[in-house]
């Protein structure tokens, strides 16, 4: 490792320690040319496919774009970043299981609804909205009226009654 101070090429390692997650690996090192310590951090090199899109492009994994799709869902909703991050985290070990080195945009996306659904049923609908390209309400209804199924919930679904002006009637 090169020192950060002198450049030189040689030290040793004075402390390791495993971070809480034991995802890295903190050590305490000493250079051996001018005796300074400094720090490094060891981590897995992640391996995750490339994403196929809808259109066929493909583009590097990229966990903030899923990040941000889920906190516009779950945005004004009672859920904490922690669980947030628990999710993309979920999301992204899904992706790394993945055997194939490329994974389609839609598998995310249905892997990011299912998450989305054992956390909060709104952010599930918001993040549907989008990710479905509902076009009005009907959709809306319909993703409803089969989470409400899925879950052995009869619907109690009120009929509306459509408003007719005096004029037409």
């Amino acid at each position: 490792m090169k020192c950060p101070f002198c450049g030189y090429y040689e030290d040793r390692v004075i402390d390791s320690r495993i971070s809480r997650d034991g995802s890295e690996i903190r050590r305490r090192r000493e250079c051996l040319g001018c005796g300074k310590r400094f720090t490094t951090h060891e981590l897995v090199e992640e391996v995750l496919p490339v994403v196929v899109k809808k259109d066929g492009r493909r583009e590097s994994f990229d966990p903030a774009k899923i990040s941000s799709g889920i906190k516009k869902a779950c945005e004004k909703r009672p859920i904490s970043a922690d669980s947030i991050d628990a999710l993309v985290e979920n999301v992204k070990h899904l992706c790394q299981e993945f055997q194939g080195k490329e994974i389609s945009s839609q598998a995310i996306g249905e892997a990011i609804m299912q998450e989305l659904q054992k956390l909060d049923g709104v952010a599930y609908v918001r993040f549907a909205s989008v990710y479905r390209e509902f076009r009005d309400i009907s959709d809306f209804f319909d993703e409803l009226k089969d989470i409400l199924r899925k879950k052995n919930v009869a619907p109690n679904v009120r009929k509306v009654r459509r408003h007719v002006p005096e004029s037409e009637a």
